[in-house]
């Protein structure tokens, strides 16, 4: 991975970027904006905090949780090496803020690593900052990837719920080389191909997405949206997850209004969940770069359709990757659908905290 940064580092040129801080007591949250200069401070543990900073740059809008252990920022000297990083990547209509109880938890746990939580293009903090279009899987890896070279950080761990587990493996497959650095990639409740969602009474994405886009640009409360979803028959966790899309319109040099608006690109987002349904991503699977150890977690619940094809491929991929200095595993979640992270957080967390315990005692470290 650190060989794949540089040569990004070559081809893109962040010499005239910034970071931008809004601090709290113990927070950091930070967007890049242009300039030739560059303004960070050192914090400890760091929790999620909305930042009042102008973000017109062409990149992403990001949080970075560090464990109480960890004193770095990426304006250090270039010869103190970055902490062990973990990547933690949301899905279609998400944001960075869907990590950030599991994070802090993840940091309390391991207070030597880091985790950089990001808003994808088009949503979020991000949604502000106009991407060039198409919007696809891989052009969100490759967003991703260049925040990684702004930041000096070569991550060790790469976790994507849905939409973003295949950016996380759209990243390793970008890298098209063995990795200088071990990396364990999640895929949380998805597939390498083909999205098998929606069906019996559930509720499909895309069709969410339209009716969104059909929907005002601004409503009077969330609880009108939660309201409107359900009559159009969708469910009621759906409708009160993408409500917490809405935040008060705050027209420019005015005060906030008392009506809401969403804080994504829907457009784009479309783009994105076609890009999702029709990327193919079986190759770097069944082909696990050296270095590379790819885990699949199925919720048992799943609104996505699991295929035995699917199944079968990845367990045949578990002995041929075992053979070529790769890995490749599959788990299965219990007690949770799709949201794994709100509906079975406990038992998220103690599958993932294996990854964190196996790379602190490879390295040495101590929790």
């Amino acid at each position: 991975m650190q060989l794949l940064l540089r040569s990004f580092l070559m081809r893109e040129n962040f010499d005239n970027h910034r970071l931008l801080m809004s601090s709290n007591m113990n927070s950091r949250s930070l967007v890049c904006a242009p300039c030739n200069c560059a303004q960070m401070a050192l914090a400890d543990t760091i929790i999620a905090y909305q930042p009042d900073v102008d973000k017109h740059a062409g990149v992403l809008a990001y949080e970075l949780v560090q464990g109480n252990l960890v004193q770095w920022n990426s304006f250090m000297d270039k010869s103190i090496p970055d902490p062990p990083t973990a990547v933690l990547l949301h899905g279609i209509l998400g944001s960075r803020k869907n990590w950030g109880s599991f994070a802090k938890r993840l940091a309390q746990e391991f207070p030597m690593w880091q985790f950089l939580l990001v808003d994808l293009r088009c949503h979020g903090d991000s949604a502000s900052t106009k991407k060039r279009g198409p919007h696809t899987v891989a052009a969100t890896a490759l967003d991703v990837l260049k925040l990684l070279v702004q930041l000096r950080l070569t991550p060790r761990v790469l976790v994507g719920h849905s939409f973003g587990g295949k950016v996380a493996l759209s990243m390793v497959e970008q890298a098209a080389k063995p990795l200088a650095r071990p990396v364990r990639v999640w895929v949380l409740d998805a597939t390498p191909g083909k999205v098998r969602a929606g069906g019996d009474g559930e509720d499909h994405p895309a069709e969410l997405i339209e009716f969104l886009r059909r929907m005002p640009t601004q409503v009077s409360s969330k609880q009108e949206v939660v309201d409107v979803l359900v009559k159009e028959q969708f469910s009621m966790d759906v409708a009160r997850w993408v409500a917490t899309n809405l935040r008060r319109s705050s027209p420019l040099g005015q005060q906030p209004s008392s009506s809401f608006s969403w804080t994504f690109d829907l457009n784009g987002i479309s783009e994105m969940y076609k890009s999702y349904e029709d990327t193919n991503l079986w190759r770097i699977v069944e082909n696990v770069p050296r270095g590379v150890h790819i885990n699949f977690l199925k919720a048992e619940r799943s609104l996505h359709r699991w295929a035995l094809e699917d199944l079968q491929r990845i367990h045949t991929a578990e002995e041929f990757a075992a053979d070529e200095g790769g890995g490749v595993e599959m788990h299965v979640l219990e007690d949770a659908g799709h949201w794994v992270h709100a509906d079975n957080p406990d038992g998220l967390f103690r599958i993932l905290s294996s990854t964190f315990r196996i790379e602190t005692t490879i390295r040495g470290m101590q929790d």
